[in-house]
């Protein structure tokens, strides 16, 4: 990396990622479009199943950051045949992970449900979804290998250009499959789990064609190297991606009980709050391409022992995602009723959510900070302190929702509001560790790590 043109290459790695990451929640927003425009309760059915599957899914991924960083530190160090290394273990034994995930969802999803407290109505329709969409966990293990690999390559623009052929085809088959066009028969919440599972696994083999032939992946594992992969480099990376994969976890364990909350006031709380997120998504993806691009160049930064450029990179970051939730509460304020009327015609839900969509948009600042100095805490290998705000988050959040819903009679407002606080708590917290690293007793903990 050009050090002095840091700006450059943080946009050279987010960019990509987050182009590809906005095209497909922009597939997945059409998708409950879709949905929700024939019935709120298919809203509710997909948020009831995509959250328990997202959190088995994006902890797997999480999984991975521990090969990031070591891989990246290594690189900073000038150890290069070592980053190989701890891509070659992870392309070998991630993929264990991913079969049991499918299995998993494949036969067990009803007692998920069922424990979620998902109402009768819908978990039919959750239960459909999931099976038909269990298949994709196949692919997640060699997909996050790739993206870890393309990260500390500093090479992510496949993943923009497979993005783009996912989601175009996923919206075509979706538009065809929900509603019956072409030819296809008309399949509701089944027709959208189909047109996702087809749409991931044609743009999983572009991307293995261009991750096979690509010249740009210096550090990439050849297949003799992935055979021979030894276990213990995987493992030392399971160590320290073992805690941001459990703080994934615990966050959307946190998502879950919210949710659980939700379906005790009534199933359409649960499509409420499932509407008013997939738009907050929207610039999360940004904050979390931003943060990917921060846990890489932070890692090497942290490999050199250069906490001046460090600090530099995270605060860079924060400025920008700080401008880009400004726009965003923007837009929720000025544009409230356009925004919402996209996923439902009940006028009475619409009006109902007005004030939900400004609370979210309050929320996209402490959210931010929480993503980008959580991704430069962990480049710094310090992957425990993550974990351990994350599950005071969980039973902070989940208990002022109680106390708000149940206790102050608040309804969903409470739900929200216990999101705000919980984000803005542990944005102090966060802050507070960050600014001490690179004083002489964080040096000495990052280096009794590696």
């Amino acid at each position: 990396m050009d050090r002095e043109n840091y700006r450059f290459t943080i946009v050279k790695i987010a960019l990509p990622i987050m182009l590809s990451s906005l095209i497909s929640q922009l597939q997945m927003l059409i998708d409950r479009i879709f949905l929700g425009r024939l019935d709120v309760i298919f809203m509710s059915a997909v948020g009831n199943a995509t959250v328990p599957m997202w959190t088995t899914m994006s902890a797997l991924f999480s999984l991975t950051t521990g090969a990031t960083i070591l891989a990246s530190q290594a690189i900073g160090e000038g150890k290069n045949e070592k980053a190989v290394d701890y891509m070659a273990s992870l392309f070998k034994f991630s993929n264990v992970i991913s079969l049991a995930l499918f299995l998993f969802w494949t036969f067990c999803p009803r007692l998920v449900f069922q424990a979620m407290g998902v109402a009768p109505e819908v978990i039919g329709a959750a239960v459909q979804y999931t099976v038909l969409y269990a298949p994709v966990f196949i692919l997640t293990g060699i997909g996050a290998s790739v993206n870890s690999l393309m990260q500390i390559c500093s090479y992510t623009k496949p993943l923009l250009v497979t993005g783009v052929l996912r989601s175009a085809l996923n919206v075509f088959l979706d538009w065809a499959l929900i509603f019956g066009r072409c030819g296809f028969p008309e399949m509701g919440v089944r027709g959208a789990a189909l047109a996702t599972t087809a749409a991931e696994f044609a743009g999983g083999a572009v991307l293995a064609v261009i991750v096979i032939h690509s010249r740009r992946l210096e550090f990439r594992p050849a297949l003799h190297q992935i055979a021979k992969a030894k276990f213990s480099f995987y493992a030392e990376s399971v160590k320290l991606g073992l805690p941001t994969a459990s703080e994934d976890f615990a966050w959307n364990f946190g998502n879950l009980l919210l949710v659980r909350i939700l379906n005790a006031i009534s199933s359409v709380a649960a499509g409420i709050y499932t509407i008013v997120f997939s738009i907050e998504i929207i610039p999360v993806v940004i904050f979390g391409a931003l943060g990917n691009a921060t846990l890489t160049l932070t890692g090497k930064e942290t490999g050199r022992k250069d906490f001046v450029q460090f600090h530099k990179i995270v605060r860079t970051v924060v400025f920008w995602s700080v401008c880009v939730s400004a726009l965003c509460l923007l837009l929720f304020i000025i544009f409230p009723y356009s925004i919402m009327s996209l996923f439902t015609k009940d006028a009475a839900i619409i009006a109902s959510s007005l004030v939900y969509l400004a609370i979210v948009g309050v929320d996209l600042f402490p959210k931010s900070l929480n993503i980008v100095i959580g991704s430069g805490i962990r480049g710094y290998g310090d992957t425990k302190w993550m974990l351990f705000t994350q599950l005071f988050g969980t039973v902070f959040v989940v208990s002022v929702a109680n106390l708000f819903v149940f206790g102050l009679k608040l309804g969903i407002a409470g739900v929200f509001a216990a999101v705000v606080f919980d984000e803005t708590v542990r944005c102090t917290v966060n802050s507070v560790r960050f600014r001490r690293i690179g004083n002489s007793g964080s040096s000495s903990s990052a280096r009794n790590r590696r």
